[in-house]
């Protein structure tokens, strides 16, 4: 693999296995430049007999992916070549996490930091993801933007939680930790800090080792449910609130605060629940 095609990710294969690692400074917010490139080694190795799982980590301990860039705002065509591959019936942060999770290969996220929004997201769409206990978090923040999600959320999480917890990350907003998001099926696994690595490494190449075609086996007989209606709801609700002046008003605000600068995104939901609070 040509590291040389990617500005933000290094990539190393060993044994079967693809490690990912994210590095997108200061925060690994997910930007029109971050995603291409996900997307172009995710469609690159989709063929590729020799790799069978990715691992996806990052190289900031504190932040997997913090979200979607909320500078975005001010650029309006941004997405346009990316939509000329989306779809139809999907919106490109929706067709972003189906790629993920129509992937041949096994998926698997590492997560020792914060994923939030569509971090959260691509957290949502992979096959597996082991945290860090006190260390990792998860949080559906677009609440607080004046939004809900609009990149699968509502439909993955939907097949993880029951109604209630998936209502109580929504709206709730809060940062999740590695055992909560355990407990309610967001991950597979909250792990100590000391035993991620070993445990992902191992499970990661015991099953590129497995014999040829059980894989393909395993991921087409648990079925992937059919999302489509989902997904359109979802879009619509999401660009009927995006619309709507207080979300512009609140990712304006919420940069201005200190959002996607590391000090803000430490605690991003008190930042931007400050500015709800002065409206």
């Amino acid at each position: 693999m040509n590291n040389q095609t990617y500005s933000r990710l290094h990539i190393e294969q060993d044994r079967g296995v693809a490690t990912v690692t994210i590095d997108n400074p200061p925060v690994n917010v997910l930007d029109v430049v971050l995603m291409r490139e996900i997307r172009h080694f995710l469609t690159s190795i989709r063929d590729d007999p020799l790799t069978r799982v990715i691992v996806f980590q990052s190289a900031d301990p504190e932040f997997f992916i913090a979200h979607v860039d909320m500078t975005l705002i001010d650029e309006p065509h941004a997405f346009d070549e990316i939509a000329k591959a989306t779809p139809d019936g999907l919106n490109p942060f929706q067709a972003f996490g189906e790629l993920i999770r129509a992937q041949p290969q096994v998926t698997i996220v590492k997560l020792e930091g914060i994923a939030r929004g569509g971090g959260a997201e691509f957290v949502a769409a992979a096959d597996m993801t082991f945290s860090a206990i006190g260390r990792a978090g998860l949080a559906q923040c677009e609440a607080l933007m004046g939004i809900t999600p609009g990149g699968g959320a509502t439909q993955y999480l939907s097949q993880r939680m029951t109604r209630g917890r998936v209502l109580e990350v929504i709206l709730g907003a809060d940062l999740v930790d590695a055992k909560t998001a355990e407990r309610y099926g967001w991950v597979n696994r909250a792990l100590p800090v000391a035993e991620l690595d070993a445990f992902v490494g191992r499970l990661a190449r015991n099953i590129a080792a497995l014999p040829e075609g059980v894989i393909a086996a395993a991921k087409k007989a648990i079925n992937a449910a059919d999302l489509r209606d989902g997904f359109r709801r979802e879009h619509e609700m999401w660009a009927g609130l995006f619309a709507l002046p207080a979300a512009e008003n609140l990712i304006r605000g919420g940069l201005q605060a200190g959002a996607q600068t590391r000090d803000g995104e430490r605690n991003l939901e008190r930042l931007l629940r400050g500015l709800s609070n002065h409206r």
